[in-house]
């Protein structure tokens, strides 16, 4: 039976909340174990849905997978498959990115394209352009991505049309495994990729460049194990802190680096709240009235597309028109329709949203499309007066540990129901 999301809104919140290891993180470094033979740790793992799959997808291709708590070990003695099918790759889009490590170490691949949130077009064609050139014979036939290199991978200067965090896990990984030196430019400056570019350097890779649009690989024909501290969620940092504005309340989130949010922070000082900040802390207090502000997203360290589905939310709450632009993915405001049910006064478009308020948001039943519009709706449902829904509660799941838990201990009054199959009685009437 599935659940949803049940939400008394109208109560300021306040109190401190830690956040969990990066799930953007976490996902490309447990793939990174592919690499090698020997064993990779990881500690601080959040309790995800999407760590999971990962984990199933791990061990299909032959790896040892061992969780305890927020720790999982991961072993790979040797690659009893190359194949990423498509039950597993249509339920996590990151899974493709086995792609890379797989033509590495095994020299093919056979990958179904990706599947994820419905949330635009995320063309792989970058990634695939990118190990083509690294020597990649590559056909996409059926839905499948078939690849070889009877040869082995080559180092090779490898220019990123675009800087698709995706396409540069993707060859950063296959490129640590590769000897000689490959030279990525165009690349994402994400922290993830810094934070990936740090497990492969435990590994035995040399890199230097990651958090900058230039990644010069080193690679080696073998790689070691390594243990990891997964950094901290900062996509799940801004959702405490936007919900904390939203609802009129003083919150501290800690565990993450205030930097790893990039513009974000600069956004937060325009729209009217006090912040304090610490070395992995950032505090933030309402200060009465939210303030319009015109934003737009871009790659880092721009304005993130993730937080800007949070931050929709909240600006609708906020005094004035605002505008947020979105560059990133065209479909990125499907979650709109739903913060309208609740009041909002939002108007999309094309790739522009436009906030006009304070609204007065009502609590009502709502329907999540993926993760980040799921916790948009928990940022408008604790803002808003009455009780609030959220069906499709499952897509907060691959997203956010314990989501329920740290928001009640924030104050608000939050908890999961089963969903009644009488309440579907009259659908379509």
């Amino acid at each position: 039976m599935s659940e949803y999301i049940e939400i008394c809104g109208g109560v300021p919140l306040n109190g401190e909340v830690r956040v969990s290891g990066a799930k953007n993180a976490v996902l490309p470094m447990m793939i990174a174990s592919l690499l090698t033979s020997e064993e990779c740790e990881f500690e601080n793992v959040p309790v995800l849905r999407d760590v999971s799959i990962t984990a199933h997808l791990l061990e299909s291709l032959g790896a040892q997978v061992e969780q305890v708590g927020d720790r999982i070990k991961v072993r790979v003695p040797s690659l009893n498959a190359t194949e990423a099918s498509y039950s597993l790759v249509k339920a996590l889009r990151a899974s493709f990115w086995v792609l890379g490590p797989l033509l590495a170490r095994g020299r093919a691949a056979r990958v179904a394209l990706p599947g994820g949130d419905i949330i635009g077009a995320r063309p792989v064609d970058i990634h695939l352009a990118g190990l083509a050139r690294m020597g990649a014979e590559i056909q996409v036939k059926h839905g499948i991505v078939y690849a070889i290199a009877p040869r082995g991978l080559q180092a090779a200067k490898v220019d990123l049309r675009f800087p698709s965090v995706g396409a540069t896990h993707q060859i950063m990984m296959a490129a640590a495994l590769t000897p000689g030196e490959t030279v990525i430019t165009g690349a994402a400056r994400e922290p993830e990729v810094s934070a990936l570019a740090k497990m492969l350097c435990q590994m035995g890779s040399e890199i230097e460049g990651a958090g900058s649009s230039r990644i010069v690989v080193q690679g080696r024909e073998s790689l070691d194990g390594a243990k990891v501290r997964m950094i901290g969620d900062r996509i799940e940092a801004a959702t405490y802190l936007l919900a904390a504005a939203a609802s009129d309340g003083k919150v501290r989130v800690s565990g993450f680096l205030p930097s790893d949010l990039g513009a974000f922070l600069d956004v937060l000082g325009e729209i009217g709240v006090d912040l304090e900040q610490g070395p992995d802390w950032l505090e933030l207090r309402s200060t009465g009235e939210l303030r319009a502000v015109h934003a737009a997203t871009g790659p880092f360290p721009e304005l993130a597309t993730d937080i800007q589905v949070l931050l929709v939310a909240a600006l609708s709450v906020a005094r004035g028109e605002s505008r947020v632009e979105e560059n990133v993915f065209e479909g990125r405001f499907g979650y709109v329709a739903e913060l309208c049910r609740m009041g909002a006064q939002i108007k999309v478009k094309e790739r522009v949203a436009c906030i006009s308020g304070p609204a007065k948001l009502t609590g009502a039943p709502v329907e999540a499309m993926d993760i980040r519009g799921a916790a948009a709706l928990v940022i408008a449902a604790l803002a808003a007066e009455g009780i609030s829904r959220i069906y499709e509660a499952h897509h907060l799941r691959r997203g956010y540990a314990d989501l329920e838990g740290k928001f009640r201990a924030l104050g608000a009054r939050i908890g999961t129901k089963l969903v009644d199959p009488e309440d579907y009685a009259f659908t379509g009437c």
